[in-house]
Order: C-alpha cells, then structure tokens, then sequence
C-alpha cells in the first residue's frame, strides 16, 4: 500500500520562504514521478511542480523561478522550496505520485494514482 504523507506547511510572512515535504512509503516509490499540487476554497486543484525519478523537473508559469521542486531517492522523499512567498500562495499543498508518468499528462490530477492528505501554507500580507 502506497502512502503520501506531507509535512512543513504553516505560517510565513509574505517574501518568506516555507519547504515542504512529502515520505513516500510502499511499494517502489523510489521509482515514483512525484509531483506537487496546490487548492484553494472553491477552485480546483491546480498543478504546482513535478519531479521524475530521473530527476527532470517541470514548473507551472505561475511560480517559476520561486519555487524548487527535488526529491532524496534514499529517503523516498520530495520537497518543495518555496521562496519569496505570496499571499496569493496561500493554498493546501498536496503531493501526488504515480509509478509511470507522461510528460504531456503532468498537469492534469488523474495522471496521478496516489495522493497525499495535503499541508495547510498560509502567507500573511
């Protein structure tokens, strides 16, 4: 069984910087494509960043250059660095993984079979 579990959310000021985290466990998760997602209240989840297990990295425009996606294979483990931080930020992060994902697909929530339960960030004005 395959688990997604976050951790590193909270509270920041605005220009702050907040790094998540997300243990993946099960399965050979060291092989997973992991990914980061983003929701508000009342709007979709949206895709943040993605990481292949072979290290490739892949940004959504609205946080380029802010944010760093990485992942510590011996640990089973991807971050997010998030740097210069906007109230516009404030989201629940959610992290995603699937064994085998599609470049063109990223973006998109079903490419993704595992879930984590998602880290409250909030940055203050």
């Amino acid at each position: 069984q395959v688990q997604l579990v976050e951790s590193g959310g909270g509270l920041v000021q605005a220009g702050g910087s907040l790094r998540v985290s997300c243990a993946a466990s099960g399965g050979t998760s060291s092989r997973f494509d992991m990914a980061w997602f983003r929701q508000v209240p009342g709007k979709e989840r949206e895709f943040v960043a993605a990481v292949f297990s072979g290290g490739y990295t892949y940004y959504a425009d609205s946080i380029q250059g802010r944010f760093t996606i990485s992942r510590d294979n011996a640990r089973n483990t991807a971050y997010l660095q998030m740097n210069s931080l906007k109230p516009e930020d404030t989201a629940v992060y959610y992290c995603a993984a699937d064994e085998r994902l599609i470049l063109s697909s990223i973006k998109s929530r079903a490419a993704y079979h595992y879930w984590g339960q998602g880290t409250q960030v909030t940055v203050s004005s």
